[in-house]
Order: structure tokens, then C-alpha cells, then sequence
């Protein structure tokens, strides 16, 4: 099967995803790992990104899509795959769609998580991460055994700036502006699978298998 993870920051991606990965074996492909790899292997794309984000400057469509078709050509790929991240507009979905009919392949379902805006808000605003190792932790979800001290490596837990509530709301702003589009570009095409996401993983998961179901991709 073949997918794509459509959601607003804070609506559950990253969570929905592996258990995709753990309950069907999909290939997870979030864009950000791909951007770390290739940026930490030195490969000629990871540099030609890391001279953009370090001037500040958004990387090309170009170099994401460039990096995004390698990953795809890779043999685990062939059958199964979920996009976590991209497309992000609709001229990214254009080229996706170009690279797939190149290659004789298609989306299957395109997955748009549901969640409110004032929900949203609050998850994202109590997340914390521990500068030192990276772990991260929730306020209600996972809060640490002592406060402000990580529970993996005992170093200092913040809260990012990216994850202040007045933060949040310009990200939404953005999402809603740029990659909500896209829900109508994909529902055009009878792709689009709503799931609510606000009543935790598994309804949302029984809501995806029974919806996958009904389209006869399980």
C-alpha cells in the first residue's frame, strides 16, 4: 500500500505512522529523516541542503523532490510506502504525482488526521525536550519523574520555542494556508480518508483499518 499523512502540527503523524509501520510493515518516509541523512552522509543533495539552512533559506523543491525520488527508488520501497511530511503544497504533489506515473506507481490513500485547533495547541505546548540527549516528554502524557531533570541522561528539560502556544498558532496559520490545499487537491481524486485523531491511537487506528478496508487496500 501506498500512502500519504496529511495533518497539522501536533495532530498525531508521527505516532499514527509507526504504528502503521508496526501493524502492516509500511515504510515509514518522513522527510526530515530523510533531510538528516542525507545531510550527515555528506552525499552531494546534503550539501546542496545544508548551504540553504544555513544561510536561513528554505531548501528547493528541487533538492527535496531529488531526495525524496533516491529514497523511493530504494528496494523496500517497491511495494509499500507512507509519505510523513511531503507533499506540503500542491505544485510537491504535482511532482510527486509525475515521479509515481514515471514509474508506473500510485497513492492509494492519502490519510488526513482531524484534530482541532485548541487540541493541537495544548499537546504541542506541553511538550518538552532534555537539551542534552534529546528525549522528549508531556506534560500530561509523559512527564518526567522530577521536574526539569530527564529522565534518561538527567539533564535539562525546556520547553522548544517552537512549542509556545503563540508559536503553535502561527505554524497552524501557515499549515492551513499552504498544505490544507492539498486535502481538496487529493479529495478531487477520491483519496482522501478523514480519521479523527482526537480520542487517542486506537480508535483513530480502527478508524484507518476499517476505512483501508472498505477501498480494498488491505
Amino acid at each position: 500500500m501506498r500512502l500519504i499523512l496529511l495533518g497539522a502540527p501536533g495532530s498525531g503523524k508521527g505516532t499514527v505512522a509507526t504504528a502503521l509501520h508496526q501493524q502492516y510493515g509500511v515504510v515509514h518516509i518522513s522527510t526530515g529523516d530523510i533531510f538528516r541523512a542525507n545531510i550527515k552522509a555528506n552525499t552531494p543533495l546534503g550539501l546542496e541542503a545544508k548551504s540553504f539552512i544555513e544561510k536561513g533559506e528554505l531548501v528547493p523543491d528541487s533538492v527535496t523532490i531529488s531526495m525524496l525520488e533516491d529514497r523511493l527508488a530504494d528496494p523496500d520501497c517497491a511495494e509499500s510506502f507512507m509519505l510523513d511530511g511531503f507533499p506540503r503544497t500542491i505544485a510537491q504533489a504535482e511532482e510527486l504525482d509525475r515521479f509515481l506515473d514515471k514509474n508506473s506507481k500510485k497513492i492509494d490513500a492519502v490519510i488526513s488526521l482531524c484534530v482541532s485547533d485548541a487540541i493541537i495547541v495544548k499537546r504541542i505546548s506541553e511538550r518538552r525536550i532534555c537539551v542534552a540527549c534529546g528525549a522528549g516528554f508531556s506534560l500530561t502524557f509523559r512527564p518526567s519523574l522530577v521536574e526539569g531533570v530527564c529522565d534518561e541522561c538527567g539533564g535539562e528539560i525546556i520547553q522548544r520555542e517552537d512549542d509556545k502556544p503563540e508559536t503553535v498558532l502561527n505554524r497552524l496559520k501557515t499549515y492551513y494556508e499552504k498544505t490544507q490545499p492539498l486535502v481538496d487537491y487529493y479529495e478531487k481524486r477520491g483519496l482522501v480518508l478523514p480519521v479523527d485523531n482526537e480520542g487517542g491511537l486506537g480508535p483513530a487506528m480502527e478508524d484507518i483499518r476499517a476505512g483501508l478496508s472498505e477501498r480494498g487496500i488491505l
